[in-house]
Order: C-alpha cells, then sequence, then structure tokens
C-alpha cells in the first residue's frame, strides 16, 4: 500500500472536520483581516484604545482629580481637551476613564461568557433533564429586563468598586450568549466528526475542546466583542444614573459630572464630547472588525465583497477605454 503523505489526508478531510474548522475561524479571520480595510481602521482604533488604556500613567499630563486649575477653559496647548466646571484636566480624566472603562467591558465580558459556556453550553452537549433545566432557567434570564435588574442590583450592594460593578454587569448580561451557544452545540453534537470522535473512543472533554470548540470560534470571537461593548455601555449607563463609582474617572462618571454640572448650559462642549466620543469610536472599532467576521462565518459574504472589487475595477478601465481580463 502506497504510504499517504500529509497533503493528501488534508485533501481527504469532510468539509464539517475540526482542522478546516480551525483554519477557517481562526488563521482566516487573520487572513480576512489583512485584506478588509474596514476591519484594519477598527483593528487600529483598538488597538489605540489598549494602549492608551495601558499608557495612562505614562502619556496623562496631570492627576484627573487635580482641581488647581481654572474652570472652563476651552482646549488649549496647556489643556488640550479643556478643564471642567469643578478645573480639572478633561484629558487626563479621559485617559484614565479609558482605562477603567476597558476593565469593566473585558472584565463583566469574560465574567458573563465563563457563566454562558457553564449554563448553555455544557449541559446542552450532555442534554437530558439538566439541559431541559437550565434552558428554563436562562429564559427566566432573558424575560427579566437587563438595565432594571442591574439597578436595583448596584443599588442593593452599596459598593460602586470597579470589581463590583464588573461583577454586576457580568451576572447580569450572560443569558443571551448562553442561548446562542446552546443553539450551537446543539446542532454540532450529532455531526459526523463528533460521532466519529466518539466511536473512536475520544472522551467527552476532548470532544468538546478539540472537535466542538474550534467550530465555534467565530462565535465566541462575535460573542467577546460585543460583550465588552456591552458592558463599557452598562457601566456608562449605570454611572450616568449615579450608581456606579463616582468618585473614580471612567467614561460614564465623565458624562455624569458633565451633566449635572450643566456643561451644555454653559457652553461647554469639551466638558461633555470626550466620554461619549470614546463610546462610540470604541463601539465602532468593534463593529468594523466584525466585518472581517462575518465574511469568515459566511462564505457568501467573500464571494460578494470579491464581485464587487471586481466591478468596480472593471468600470474604472471602462471609463478609461481600457479592456480587462
Amino acid at each position: 500500500m502506497a504510504e499517504m503523505t500529509v497533503n493528501d489526508t488534508n485533501k481527504d478531510l469532510p468539509n464539517d472536520s475540526p482542522h478546516r474548522a480551525r483554519t477557517s475561524s481562526l488563521f482566516g479571520w487573520i487572513k480576512v483581516m489583512k485584506k478588509n480595510r474596514k476591519a484594519q481602521v477598527g483593528f487600529i482604533i483598538f488597538v489605540g484604545f489598549i494602549l492608551v488604556g495601558i499608557l495612562a500613567p505614562v502619556i496623562a499630563r496631570y492627576s484627573p482629580t487635580a482641581t488647581n486649575f481654572p474652570p472652563l477653559e476651552p482646549p488649549n496647548a496647556q489643556h488640550w481637551f479643556g478643564t471642567t466646571g469643578l478645573g480639572q484636566d478633561v484629558y487626563a480624566q479621559f485617559v484614565w476613564g479609558t482605562r477603567s472603562s476597558l476593565i469593566v467591558g473585558f472584565g463583566a465580558s469574560a465574567i458573563s461568557t465563563l457563566f454562558a459556556v457553564v449554563i448553555g453550553m455544557y449541559p446542552a452537549y450532555w442534554g437530558g433533564y439538566l439541559d431541559r433545566v437550565m434552558a428554563t432557567f436562562t429564559n427566566v434570564f432573558i424575560v427579566i429586563p437587563g438595565l432594571p435588574l442591574m439597578i436595583v442590583a448596584a443599588a442593593y450592594v452599596h459598593d460602586s468598586s470597579t470589581l463590583t460593578m464588573m461583577v454586576i454587569i457580568g451576572l447580569t448580561g450572560w443569558a443571551g450568549r448562553a442561548r446562542v451557544l446552546r443553539a450551537q452545540i446543539l446542532t454540532l453534537r450529532n455531526r459526523e466528526f463528533v460521532w466519529a470522535a466518539r466511536l473512536t473512543g475520544a472522551s467527552d472533554r476532548r470532544i468538546l475542546v478539540h472537535e466542538i470548540l474550534p467550530n465555534m470560534l467565530s462565535l465566541f470571537m462575535a460573542s467577546l466583542m460585543y460583550g465588552i461593548l456591552g458592558a463599557i455601555l452598562a457601566e456608562a449607563g449605570l454611572e450616568f444614573l449615579g450608581l456606579g463609582n463616582l468618585t473614580g474617572v471612567s467614561w460614564g462618571s465623565m458624562l455624569y459630572w458633565a451633566n449635572n454640572g450643566g456643561a451644555l448650559l454653559n457652553g461647554a462642549w469639551w466638558w461633555l464630547l470626550p466620554g461619549g466620543l470614546g463610546i462610540a469610536m470604541f463601539g465602532t472599532s468593534l463593529a468594523l472588525m466584525n466585518f472581517a467576521l462575518d465574511e469568515v462565518t459566511n462564505p457568501r459574504l467573500r464571494q460578494m465583497s470579491t464581485l464587487s472589487r471586481d466591478r468596480i475595477v472593471r468600470a474604472w478601465h471602462a471609463l478609461r477605454g481600457e479592456s480587462f481580463q
């Protein structure tokens, strides 16, 4: 019998094999990211915010809580984003607020994703009574409005630290993602490659980690991205309502103090704009990166983008009177 090479083996793999899933999910996302201009712009903005949060002690010129500056100064050479009604530097608040908001966003998204995996994914794989109980529990949480639940939890705890906000937002934002993960597991657990792994004697843990999870990588990435954005919006909403850590500095606290200080009435647009603009720009970066993720998970979008580029090139050559092969 002729010896089979690695390339021959890869050619014979079925289309739904975990090997192809890993390639299309991880390396495919990176490959599409390099070609998609929107995703590149989103990635640059995303990395920029990460660097601002990490380098906050270096790039912030003043302390965000110092009040020894003239109040309500417009942007100038000394105070790039102006000052607040209390004489605080808005640029320093924005830089340190970026760090606080991103910490809450990433931490709360990690907590909610962990709960979504434990409650939505694992019971769905095993099925039976446990899956029905957890599905009912998830549906109950979905019915409860998220913002009122967070308001009640934040008011009851009487602790507005960053860690507390992170836990509250994470524990109240897992239900929707758990339902999505459960639906995906129900479609994957009876696929051919999963049954093949069971027939070879693979354990449930190995099947979940090595067979099913690679096929859900893109779904996890999308869940994490929008979980981060949802957590940042939730934190900003709670702090805007006065239920967050108002002694600290974040994008939400900046909006709270700007609103209470009458920034719009005094014409101090520079006091109100940075906090809201930071949230909008960070959300835009995640939305732009999601274009590349959509092309990985939906091959039709890759074909449509290729056809669109070909049509543009053909139209350009037609305007110049040239032929296009």
